[in-house]
């Protein structure tokens, strides 16, 4: 059988007709996945998949254009399943039309209903939390919310990266979802002038910061912290995850804000069958322990418990906001962040 890369490079330059060779070879116990992840991150969950089907799986990572270059490949791509991660990312990926519905009762009965889309465009496999990294030498508060980041107690003291990130555009778009596109206007402002610096870097970099002293608190995704615990290669990231405590946001009210880690079925999937085998196999109680073991992150369904060491982190109360609210709220969020100059950092 030809490479995989092959038969990308001849789904996309051939005619329709020799596009259908290249399909059918594709379509022998195969699932072709496009992925944001790291094919080491997904590596033991479709060793796993394979170990159980017999369908092997080939993996297209990339870090950037992922709807754009399946849109650009048309009905001639051999993507059957996009893995990727937020809901920013999945929704863009229905935007773009570049995934089909799918309705399924093993997915819809394994995956809670606030992590599908309605029309079964995109489902969460796992969820990682908008959480507070906080100084544990610095800040003696174990319980906060994200309404108290704009109370001028944290003026200078905290750091985040760029407003319009999509994991920074995920959680406003939250705030708007539960208190308005005013009230959240004015929180946003509030939460600008407490900035230590201009939003800047990754989450690894804002606890980067709280260990050197730069800020006190800052916002972070949960997994980031996993990875940081755990980095071999980079050890000391291992003393910057050692200096922050997780707090999680409105822990003893509506919850805190979740993104998900996701899936979506390939609009011109060749390999549908293998394609839904592999989706309803990473929806099952298996294949969310799996996943979340892996990437540090949390089963989405209840009472899965999460990894050993995401557990110690403390005890996640999940907003049960739905995320297709989440999602309609995104543009709004973006253009608030521009509106309030967010990016510009603290005024003084």
């Amino acid at each position: 059988m030809k490479s995989f890369k092959k038969l990308l490079q001849l789904a996309v330059a051939v005619p329709f007709g020799a596009a259908l060779l290249a399909t059918s070879a594709l379509a022998d116990g195969v699932v072709n996945i496009y992925s944001y992840r790291q094919p080491e991150l997904i590596k033991p969950l479709l060793e796993a998949f394979t170990a159980e089907t017999g369908i092997k799986t080939n993996v297209l990572f990339l870090d950037k254009g992922l709807e754009e270059k399946i849109a650009e490949e048309g009905a001639n791509s051999p993507a059957d399943v996009i893995l990727t991660v937020d809901i920013g990312r999945l929704q863009a990926a229905e935007d773009k039309g570049v995934t089909q519905p799918l309705v399924d009762e093993l997915i819809n009965k394994d995956i809670p209903a606030q992590y599908r889309d309605p029309e079964g465009n995109w489902f969460g496999v796992t969820t990682r939390a908008r959480v507070i990294y906080a100084s544990k030498e610095r800040v003696s508060q174990d319980a906060i919310t994200y309404e108290e980041l704009a109370d001028p107690k944290w003026k200078g003291k905290i750091c985040t990266r760029s407003g319009q990130h999509v994991y920074t555009i995920g959680l406003i778009a939250s705030m708007i979802a539960h208190n308005g596109l005013e009230k959240t206007e004015e929180w946003l402002k509030g939460v600008k002038a407490n900035l230590a610096r201009k939003p800047d870097g990754g989450d690894r970099d804002q606890a980067k910061a709280i260990f050197a002293g730069e800020c006190d608190i800052a916002l972070g995704n949960t997994y980031y912290v996993g990875q940081m615990q755990t980095n071999e290669k980079e050890p000391e990231q291992k003393e910057w995850a050692a200096s922050i405590k997780v707090l999680f946001p409105n822990a003893n009210d509506r919850g805190t804000h979740v993104n998900i880690s996701g899936m979506a079925l390939a609009k011109y999937a060749p390999n549908k069958d293998n394609a839904v085998k592999l989706m309803e196999f990473l929806a099952t109680d298996k294949g969310q322990t799996l996943y979340g073991e892996q990437v540090f992150e949390y089963p989405v369904e209840p009472g899965i418990k999460a990894s050993d060491i995401v557990s110690a982190w403390g005890t996640l109360k999940p907003d049960a906001l739905p995320l297709a609210e989440i999602a309609k709220n995104r543009k709004a969020a973006s253009e608030l962040v521009d509106k309030v100059g967010f990016d510009e950092g603290p005024a003084s």
